[in-house]
């Protein structure tokens, strides 16, 4: 409102106006929003390294160091770091009155697992840190079994064509010999931790880089050196967060800055299987749309989906967003890390929307088996901030899903 203050008495009636204009706005009610439903993809806790996660030709200056379990299992360290991070979540979601702070959550929470021991023990160790002793069940299809929710292309769950998947990594990356390229610091760096003698030929296995369907069709397989590189990359960090002795973890030549910069390695994999648009509607095909029914149903008022990081890193891109958080380079999810999706009433108008979150604990926190954690907010493309309205959420993500193929 404009005044013009030198007319007579006029100054006066602008007054009045402002007091009213500022007690009426004073008077609006603030918006209170009420956490209805969550949602939880998260990865599996710490594991041993998996079988031929370092390929067998890579070159080391000294033996690898011995896990207290067998490959890929879960091992007891990790069990406790889910237990440490799942208490951490009930706090979080006591705290916003999704549930109670303490006893145990009958018919309040439901937790899916895919159907591997590391995904099926992480459910059960995440369950008993969120209610002690309440026993609460874990879903999952049978032991080895394809779930679409979790592996969508080894399920069949979309019309998956490896054609248009290598256009569309192509497309992103510039190719597989741009993308080694781009790493080639981190490559260089990996070397020097490996510590093998071998200068020219280096300590990670070479080979060209090239990303090719699966025999079958409905898979890729990517060769060179990122392949290479990302697991041994990863064991670095699991070595980490696992606590095994300092000098064991790259043979003392690793430090935390050090394993950041080779988790960019490891990340570089879901350039490829995970973040081009083509891969992420596939990849996240059965699990956004999982989601958004957790978050629209009558059912358990929080959902958890115990999967890998090829999960969270779907279905982030499948929204648009990159997973930063401290310790770790951009994509590279931890142990535990996971997406927190919410869905938020307006209280005064029951307006819905809906609220996105990476939610990871520190190497530091994971090795000291600490119970603090990281919660990032993020901002979905198209919302017009951190709360998004929750049409326009469901729209948006639904339109970078893949159509679904086979029942599930």
């Amino acid at each position: 409102m404009r005044c013009n203050l030198t007319s007579r008495g006029f100054g006066t009636l602008c007054a009045v106006a402002a007091l009213l204009i500022g007690s009426i706005a004073s008077a609006a009610p603030k918006r209170v929003l009420v956490v209805e439903r969550a949602v939880l993809v998260m990865r599996h806790g710490i594991r041993a390294p998996l079988d031929g996660e370092v390929p067998l030709d890579t070159r080391t200056g000294a033996p690898w160091p011995a896990w207290p379990v067998a490959e890929s299992r879960i091992t007891p360290h990790g069990v406790r770091a889910l237990e440490r991070v799942a208490a951490y979540d009930r706090r979080l979601l006591a705290a916003r009155g999704l549930m109670t702070p303490n006893g145990c959550p009958a018919g309040v929470v439901r937790i899916r697992s895919n159907s591997s021991d590391r995904t099926i023990a992480s459910g059960q160790a995440y369950a008993e840190g969120l209610a002690p002793g309440c026993d609460l069940a874990i879903e999952h299809k049978p032991l080895g079994t394809a779930d679409a929710i979790f592996e969508p292309l080894r399920a069949r769950g979309t019309a998956f064509d490896a054609r248009a998947a290598i256009a569309s990594i192509n497309r992103e990356t510039g190719g597989m010999a741009a993308l080694a390229r781009r790493h080639g610091a981190a490559l260089a760096r990996l070397d020097q931790v490996l510590g093998c003698t071998s200068v020219e030929r280096g300590c990670v296995p070479a080979g060209t880089p090239t990303v090719s369907a699966s025999a079958d069709g409905h898979d890729l397989v990517l060769a060179g050196p990122i392949r290479a590189a990302s697991g041994i990359a990863q064991v670095l960090l699991l070595q980490e967060v696992e606590g095994l002795p300092r000098e064991s973890v790259g043979w003392d030549r690793a430090d935390p800055a050090t394993i950041e910069q080779l988790g960019a390695l490891h990340a570089a994999l879901f350039a490829v299987y995970t973040h081009p648009p083509y891969m992420a509607a596939h990849q996240a095909a059965v699990l956004g749309r999982e989601v958004l029914a957790s978050l629209s149903s009558m059912g358990p008022r929080l959902t958890v989906f115990m999967g890998h990081d090829t999960n969270v890193t779907a279905l982030a891109a499948a929204l648009r967003v990159d997973l930063k958080a401290p310790g770790y380079a951009t994509n590279d999810v931890p142990p535990g890390g996971a997406l927190l999706i919410e869905r938020l009433r307006d209280a005064s108008t029951g307006a819905r929307f809906v609220r996105v979150s990476y939610r990871t604990q520190s190497p530091e926190t994971l090795r000291g088996l600490g119970q603090s954690a990281s919660l990032v907010a993020l901002k979905i493309p198209g919302c017009a901030s951190l709360v998004c309205p929750a049409a326009t959420f469901s729209r948006r993500l639904v339109s970078h899903l893949a159509p679904l193929q086979t029942a599930r």
